[in-house]
C-alpha cells in the first residue's frame, strides 16, 4: 500500500509539472513489438531471403540500431520492461508466463517470479493517457489475466486480442487449433479474438484493427498543407503475435519462398511468409499515417521481444537463439523514426535496450521524464540526432530459471562497451567475450583477461544486489545419480 501511495504522489507531482510546463510537441506514438523476430531477419539488417521493403523504408527514413537488445531472451519479461522502463529482475518478472517450475529434481531451485504485471507500476500507457492520449493495445499481451492484469488494467483504453495467451491456436480464423491443447473444450478457450471471417489471417486482422483505431482517433482538422492535426494524440502499442509459432502463413506467400533454392534460404518458407505479412502491416500503418497527415506528428518504433526461434530462422553470425543469453537470443532489430529529430538513414552502434523505449516515448510526446519509474531506461534522443551520445553504462540480464530452448542456461549477463560477461549457475561457469572482434562469441577470454573479468563481475554483483535479483539455491531434492524428468514440452515454451 505504501508503495502505491508513493507512486501516486510521484504521478501527481509529474502531472502538476506537466500542466505548468505544457509542451508544444505532442507527437503520437506507434510502437511495433514483433514476437521472436531475429536480429538479421530484415533486409535492412542484411537478410537476402526475407522481403521487408516497408520496414526497410522505415529504416531509411529513421535510425537503425545495430546493437539493440531485448531485456530478456523470452517474451513476457521484455514486454514488462518496455511498458515499465525497468529491468525484469527489478520487477521480479523474469520468465515467460504462466510457466511453472521446470525439473523439480534439478540441481538448483528456480528463482521466484510474478505471474502478472504489477498494478503498482505506472506504465507507459498510463503516463500517456494521463497526459491526454488515447491508448490502444492491439495484439499479444502475455502479461497476466483477469482480474487485474490485462491491458485495460494498465492504462489502455482499447484492448483488442490481448489476453494471457502467448500464441494463437491458429493464425487463421477462428484462431484456435489442435497444435497446442489436446481437448476440444480447452481449445475453444485458446482464442485471441472472439469473431472474424472464414479465411481471415490474424496479422492482417490486427492491422485492420490498428488502421481503424488510427482513423477513429481523428477529428476534423485543417486541410491547409503542412497543418498539424487538432485531434486527440494517441499511443498505438502494436505487439503482433507474429512471428511466433505455430508457423502458419498465407499459402500464396509461402509458395513464393518455397521456390527459392534451399541453399539460399535463411529460414523456413512459412516463417519468411509470416515476416512478409508483418512487413505488410508496417506498410499499411505507415501509409495510413501519411494519408491522415499524421506521419510528421508521429514517432514510430519497431523492435522485437527476443531473438529468433531456432527452428524457424538462422541468427548467424550471432550465436544461439531465442531463450539463450548469447547474442542470438537477446540482440534484436530496433528502428526509430522521430520526425524532426532522427537523422534519416543513420545507423547507430550504441548499445541500447528495451527499458529505453519508455523515456524516449515520453520525450517524443513532449512530456517530462519519470526517472523513479523508468529507472533503468534512458531517453535515446541524443543518439537519434547523430550529434550526441548516451552516458557510459552496463546493460544487464538475469534469468534464474531452466529453459528448454537450445543453449539456454540459468545465468546473469552484463554487457559494457564491447565486453560481455556471462555467469551461468547450472553448470557453474564464466564466459567473457569481446564483441568488437568476436561477434559470434567463439573465444572465451575469461582465462586471459582477468582484470576485465573482475571489473565486470563486480559491477554485475552490485547490480544484482541493487535490483534485489532472485537467487537460485541448492535443491534439497536433487540426486546427482538421477536424471531429472522434464515436464512435457509446451510448444508455446519461451513465450
Amino acid at each position: 500500500m505504501t508503495r502505491r501511495i508513493c507512486g501516486l504522489i510521484t504521478v501527481v507531482c509529474w502531472l502538476v509539472t506537466l500542466t505548468l510546463n505544457a509542451a508544444e510537441t505532442r507527437n503520437n506514438v506507434v510502437l511495433f513489438l514483433i514476437d521472436d523476430l531475429g536480429w538479421r531477419d530484415l533486409g535492412c539488417q542484411g537478410s537476402t531471403f526475407y522481403q521487408t521493403p516497408n520496414i526497410d523504408r522505415l529504416a531509411s527514413e529513421g535510425v537503425r540500431f545495430t546493437d539493440a537488445y531485448a531485456a530478456c531472451a523470452v517474451c513476457s519479461p521484455t514486454r514488462a520492461a518496455v511498458l515499465t522502463g525497468k529491468y525484469p529482475a527489478r520487477l521480479m518478472l523474469t520468465n515467460w508466463l504462466p510457466d511453472g517450475r521446470w525439473n523439480p529434481k534439478a540441481k538448483l531451485r528456480e528463482g521466484r517470479f510474478l505471474r502478472g504485471l504489477p498494478v503498482e507500476e505506472f506504465t507507459l500507457a498510463e503516463a500517456l493517457r494521463a497526459a491526454g492520449y488515447r491508448t490502444a493495445s492491439i495484439g499479444k499481451w502475455h502479461l497476466g489475466s483477469e482480474p487485474f492484469s490485462l491491458p485495460e488494467h494498465h492504462g489502455f483504453d482499447v484492448n483488442i486480442a490481448g489476453n494471457a495467451h502467448g500464441a494463437p491456436g491458429s493464425y487463421f480464423f477462428p484462431y484456435r487449433g489442435n497444435w497446442l491443447i489436446p481437448t476440444t473444450e480447452l481449445r475453444a478457450q485458446w482464442n485471441v479474438l472472439p469473431d472474424g471471417q472464414e479465411g481471415e489471417y490474424l496479422t492482417d486482422r490486427l492491422t485492420d484493427e490498428a488502421v481503424k483505431f488510427l482513423r477513429d482517433t481523428q477529428t476534423a482538422k485543417s486541410q491547409e498543407p503542412g497543418a498539424k492535426s487538432t485531434a486527440q494524440p494517441f499511443f498505438l502499442y502494436f505487439p503482433h503475435y507474429g512471428v511466433h509459432t505455430p508457423l502458419q502463413a498465407k499459402p500464396e506467400v509461402t509458395a513464393k519462398y518455397e521456390s527459392v533454392p534451399e541453399a539460399e534460404r535463411q529460414g523456413k518458407p512459412e516463417y519468411a511468409a509470416m515476416v512478409e505479412s508483418i512487413d505488410d502491416s508496417v506498410g499499411r500503418v505507415m501509409d495510413t499515417l501519411q494519408e491522415l497527415k499524421l506521419d510528421q506528428d508521429t514517432i514510430i518504433i519497431f523492435t522485437s521481444d527476443n531473438g529468433g526461434f531456432y527452428n524457424a530462422t538462422s541468427n548467424a553470425p550471432l550465436r544461439a537463439n531465442k531463450g539463450a543469453y548469447y547474442e542470438g537470443g537477446i540482440r534484436v532489430p530496433l528502428i526509430v523514426k522521430w520526425p524532426g529529430v532522427t537523422k534519416p538513414g543513420l545507423v547507430v552502434s550504441e548499445p541500447v535496450t528495451s527499458t529505453d523505449l519508455y523515456p524516449t516515448c515520453l520525450a517524443a510526446a513532449g512530456l517530462p521524464g519519470l526517472p523513479n519509474q523508468h529507472v533503468d531506461g534512458l531517453n535515446l534522443r541524443p543518439v537519434l540526432t547523430g550529434a550526441g551520445a548516451l552516458p557510459e553504462r552496463g546493460l544487464f540480464w538475469h534469468f534464474p530459471h531452466y529453459n528448454d530452448h537450445p543453449s539456454s542456461l540459468p545465468s546473469s549477463v552484463i554487457r559494457k562497451g564491447s565486453w560481455k560477461l556471462i555467469e551461468t549457475f547450472d553448470p557453474e561457469g564464466i564466459e567473457l567475450y569481446n564483441l568488437a572482434n568476436d561477434l559470434s562469441e567463439t573465444k572465451n577470454l575469461a582465462s586471459t583477461e582477468a582484470a576485465k573479468l573482475n571489473e565486470l563481475q563486480r559491477e554485475l554483483d552490485a547490480w544484482r544486489k541493487d535490483v534485489d535479483a532472485e537467487v537460485m539455491r541448492p535443491n534439497p531434492d536433487y540426486d546427482p545419480l538421477v536424471k531429472p524428468a522434464k515436464k512435457k514440452k509446451k510448444k508455446e515454451a519461451g513465450g
